[in-house]
């Protein structure tokens, strides 16, 4: 991939009775990146697809490719011969999986014998070349959709469109043709720019993601920056941080950041000092009222504790933030008793449910704050944890991610 870029949107608005359902002001994509759209039903990723694709008519915007406007310097006509786009849905025609390959090809002219090379090419490169002469109406919803795709990879596109390729597909499958198709992408170099409902999607294909919310790019970022530094409550909650928290700066000291934090059900009172245990005869506390006036529904509603965790970041003192804790960063220890680690915040608390979610469980603890963690059924089992079991949750200051609030 270079920083080239191949495919430009600027100031790009579509309407649909009466209503703005894209407003995304600037858009660049690499040659040869790999760019997903992700966000929750209706926030606009198959309208910006279809948009940049030219298939959309805009009512404000221009698209640029390879540095050229379309529509302006470039014909809509020879810019969309430059795209391939591939749906949820095969979409394949009543013929045999090799006609359904090459049917790009004719359209474009290419003669016999190249077009069956190229075929023949595309067909082992997805693992279907023994199915070259089947009818596309026999084929299972995975070899459909690698026949989509290899007719597709068929035209060499410069950018290649994927809307939802993975949606209709049972797990197994699923799983193989994302491996496979990340693999021909990194050895073809393709652009490709998928929208996608799945995280694991993105993350695993993608050299960037951009987060929509209500037709507009709420963040555009290396999928490590989205996951871990969301910009806001609605992406932290969209891309898996369960644990959002607000809390107000009581200290800043050299990137260290104590906040305190208002707990649901809480006791009223928290030691100030993250990851100690609570101090004979009192100690400093925080009083959640004090700290938290009018205190919103968010936050605690009765008895409101301020419990304390450390944070690393660049904020001052009486700011108030938002404290995202993402699961896997949370570590979970039989008893409330823990040994010394590098993590700052330790809290004791009680296994208040476990849930099954697929290869590992998630677990909901509460206590000195409400934090779920993901644990893997290996250590669920060598631990002997279980739902009202005593443990400690913790995790380190730079597994918290603040967001200003206000």
């Amino acid at each position: 991939m270079n920083n080239t870029p191949i495919l430009q949107g600027r100031d790009l608005q579509v309407r649909r009775g009466g209503r703005l359902i894209l407003d995304v002001s600037s858009l660049d994509i690499a040659a040869g990146e790999v760019l997903s759209v992700i966000g929750p039903n209706g926030a606009g990723k198959t309208t910006l697809l279809q948009a940049l694709a030219g298939l959309l008519r805009l009512e404000r915007g221009e698209i640029s490719f390879a540095g050229e406007k379309v529509g302006t310097d470039i014909a809509p006509l020879v810019y969309r011969r430059q795209l391939a786009m591939v749906f949820q849905e095969a979409l394949l025609f009543d013929a045999t999986v090799y006609a359904n390959v090459a049917a790009g090809l004719r359209l474009r002219g290419t003669a016999a014998g190249e077009t069956k090379k190229i075929v023949a090419a595309r067909l082992e490169q997805f693992g279907i070349g023994h199915l070259h002469d089947r009818s596309a109406k026999t084929l299972s919803g995975g070899e459909a959709q690698r026949t989509s795709l290899a007719r597709a990879f068929a035209v060499k596109p410069q950018i290649l469109f994927l809307d939802e390729p993975f949606a209709a597909l049972d797990p197994p499958t699923r799983e193989a043709l994302i491996d496979d198709l990340g693999r021909i992408l990194r050895e073809s170099g393709t652009t490709a720019v998928m929208a996608t409902h799945d995280q694991g999607e993105a993350l695993r294909l993608s050299d960037r993601i951009a987060v929509m919310q209500d037709g507009r790019i709420a963040q555009l970022g290396t999928p490590m920056a989205v996951m871990n530094h969301p910009a806001n409550e609605s992406v932290a909650a969209f891309v898996g941080v369960e644990t959002i928290l607000a809390g107000r700066v009581v200290k800043y000291e050299r990137g260290t950041v104590t906040v305190a934090v208002a707990v649901p059900g809480g006791r009223g009172e928290m030691p100030a000092a993250p990851g100690t245990e609570p101090p004979a005869g009192g100690g400093p506390r925080y009083d959640a009222a004090a700290i938290f006036p009018g205190i919103d529904g968010r936050e605690a509603t009765a008895s409101p504790a301020a419990a304390v965790l450390e944070a690393a970041g660049e904020v001052r003192e009486g700011e108030q933030v938002l404290c995202c804790i993402r699961p896997e960063h949370v570590t979970i220890t039989p008893g409330l008793h823990p040994s010394r680690t590098s993590a700052r915040n330790a809290f004791p608390g009680v296994i208040d449910r476990i849930i099954p979610a697929g290869p590992f469980y998630k677990l909901h603890v509460r206590g000195g704050l409400p934090l779920t963690a993901y644990i893997t059924v290996q250590s669920l089992e060598e631990l002997g944890l279980r739902e009202g079991g005593a443990v400690t949750a913790s995790f380190k200051a730079t597994a918290v991610h603040l967001l200003r609030r206000g």
